[in-house]
């Protein structure tokens, strides 16, 4: 809590406890008999509470006198000072009883209530803060002595290469070039388990260096890392106003001249028509205006969204605005790219099929020593599941079949693994395969040993991510990629998707999408979910574009409106359920604050609310509106 709220704080404090020991005061004690009649008494109660509404309102006072002289005449501060001293001049009417208690009392639990908003927007930034508490206050650069010498991250040029010692956290994003760690990458992400990097690995900025020496190679300015987008993204989210924020706004600024104008209308026209004394339509008048101050809803609207965004943060969502926020309470049609979105984008060995009598262990070790000086994609991943070390003592005479596949000699035999072309030239028959993916037959010394299917691996939540959009109330769930046809079916028929197309070129995509918006209701929307550059204008042309995050191109997370910082599709189900309980709560603020505005209005115009129901209405309704906004700050049920 800074000074300033402090001061505040400090300042309400004592004037609510003035109030109370004035109120008993005058309250216990025979004032009028030891003050020599009634109307002295309330001449004295009158400077006694002046007291407390002094210290408690000054500065609602001379906010409200200011925008009265830069012509801004109608905001809550004038609604507060106008009744409450409204309240304080009844005093002048004899036949009127006094109200000085209920100014005073107005002006303090107004105060109260933006107290405790303050610290309700306060808890929802920090708990924004917290999660983005990521940036680098130097880094580590090696001078012409060899000694680090600590700099700020954004005069580190690109290319240059920075020191991250255990328990610091990565300032800008690039490649490891020496040493092997663990990286707390929870600020990011919300992923608890650290993630293991060795020479090569790619880091980003933002995540905590946790055990070992790390050297590392820039491959972008500060400028423009990971950190920094995150920190511009969450900086500007506020901006960013939902429909229903920006209907309050306009609601407010045309309500509030109204009410005042009704307001005045209660006070003076009934008298002139002779319908009772000046003093009691004033008094109904004056209430009328402290009841209708909108408080509740100026408040607790943009508070949800405020809350809403910082709790999607917590979960490692980041939101780029209310707007989109709102947007996603609507999505029934959820659009994935495939590869890197749904699949890993990555190969890996998805079946190992040995010929009668082999076993798949001797399958998978000659395939890998085969393999065993290349680095293709495929090989790689064949090397990866076989596990074991790779003794390339055994292997001699590799050599690579262009299109085909390698050849080598190990232990003395000659192995060929590759593709049907390569087994035909050798006049081996290979035998066919259900799954879908890339074959790699093996064979040893002309006899068939199997084959090994490598795929794009299906990424570990992405069946439940399905799943649990549909159980959300998603309708549909379409899949988009330029793989091939069969590749696209088995993906679709694994994860229960509804339809997909492929073999699309990026404009195919968009065309896609523009065909699936053209189908949708007025009410629904269409979210499209990828990680790619080629995806950057699907992004933008849908209802909501989604970008993986941690590891989505620069183009995808610009163009996107809503980035997944730790790439697990599932969390979109978790947003959307985030975004409708967001939804939920401003809706039930906004029946809530105007039903009992419209209550109170009526009674108050009538003459049956006094100032005290007044204060309920008015203070009471925004703190519940508030302490009912902050449950959007919380997502435990999410993670």
């Amino acid at each position: 809590m800074n000074k300033k709220l402090r001061r505040w704080r400090k300042r309400i404090v004592i004037a609510l406890v003035l109030f109370a020991l004035i109120f008993a005061l005058t309250e216990l004690l025979p004032l009028s008999n030891w003050l020599g009649g009634e109307r002295n008494a309330v001449y004295v109660e009158f400077a006694l509470y002046l007291i407390p509404y002094a210290i408690a309102g000054y500065d609602v006072l001379l906010k409200a006198a200011r925008n009265i002289k830069n012509g801004q005449l109608f905001d809550e501060n004038f609604l507060m000072a106008v009744a409450t001293i409204g309240a304080f001049s009844l005093v002048f009417f004899p036949d009127s009883g006094p109200h000085m208690a209920e100014g005073a009392a107005v002006m303090l639990f107004y105060q109260v209530g933006e107290l405790f908003q303050q610290y309700a927007v306060g808890k929802s930034r920090k708990s924004i803060a917290a999660m983005m508490d990521i940036a680098p206050d130097f880094a580590n650069v090696r001078n012409t002595n060899g000694d680090l010498e600590q700099i700020d991250p954004d005069s580190v040029a690109v290319g240059s290469e920075i020191v991250v010692k255990p328990g610091e956290r990565v300032p800008i994003d690039g490649v490891v070039v020496e040493g092997s760690s663990q990286l707390d990458t929870a600020a990011l992400t919300g992923e608890s388990v650290p993630r293991a990097i060795e020479a090569g690995s790619e880091v980003v900025s933002g995540c905590v260096n946790l055990t070992g020496l790390l050297v590392i190679k820039t491959t972008k300015p500060f400028g423009e890392s990971t950190v920094s987008r995150i920190l511009e993204l969450v900086e500007n989210a506020a901006e960013k106003k939902a429909h229903t924020e920006n209907f309050i706004t306009r609601f407010a600024r045309y309500y509030t001249p109204a009410v005042c104008g009704v307001a005045l209308v209660l006070a003076l026209l009934p008298p002139l028509l002779g319908f009772g004394a000046l003093s009691d339509w004033v008094f109904r008048g004056l209430t009328f205006l402290v009841v209708s101050c909108p408080c509740a809803l100026v408040i607790s609207v943009p508070l949800s969204f405020f809350g809403g965004i910082g709790g999607a943060s917590k979960l490692g969502i980041l939101i780029k605005g209310s707007n989109y926020l709102e947007s996603l309470a609507s999505v029934d049609t959820v659009v994935f790219d495939k590869t890197g979105t749904l699949t890993s984008g990555t190969f890996g060995v998805v079946a190992v099929h040995p010929a009668e009598g082999v076993k798949s262990d001797r399958l998978l070790e000659l395939a890998a020593h085969a393999e065993a000086y290349s680095d293709h994609p495929i090989a790689m991943s064949v090397k990866q599941a076989y596990g074991a070390r790779i003794d390339e003592t055994r292997v001699s005479n590799a050599s690579e079949v262009s299109g085909r596949g390698v050849q080598a000699k190990i232990d003395g035999a000659s192995v060929s693994v590759g593709n049907d072309k390569l087994m035909a030239s050798l006049d081996i028959d290979a035998h066919n395969c259900e799954l879908v993916g890339t074959m790699l037959h093996v064979a040893e010394n002309g006899k068939y040993l199997g084959h090994i299917v490598i795929a794009d691996m299906v990424k570990d939540d992405a069946a439940k991510t399905i799943a649990d959009l549909h159980a959300t109330g998603v309708t549909k769930t379409v899949m988009l990629t330029g793989d091939a046809e069969e590749v696209a079916r088995s993906v679709a028929s694994k994860l229960g998707l509804d339809e997909f197309h492929a073999k699309l070129l990026p404009q195919d995509k968009v065309a896609e999408v523009e065909r699936l918006l053209d189908e949708e209701s007025k009410k629904g929307r269409l979210a499209f979910v990828g990680d790619g550059i080629n995806d950057a204008p699907v992004l933008t042309r849908a209802d909501i574009g989604i970008a993986m995050g941690a590891m989505g191109s620069d183009a995808a997370i610009e163009a996107a409106d809503i980035v997944l910082m730790d790439d697990k599709p599932s969390n979109i189900a978790k947003a959307i359920r985030l975004s409708r309980k967001t939804m939920g709560i401003v809706w039930q603020n906004i029946v809530f604050a105007l039903g009992v505005k419209l209550a109170m209005l009526v009674l108050a115009a009538v003459g049956i609310a006094n100032m005290w129901m007044a204060v309920f209405a008015d203070v009471g309704v925004a703190i519940l509106a508030i302490l009912n906004a902050m449950r959007c700050m919380n997502v435990k049920k999410f993670q």
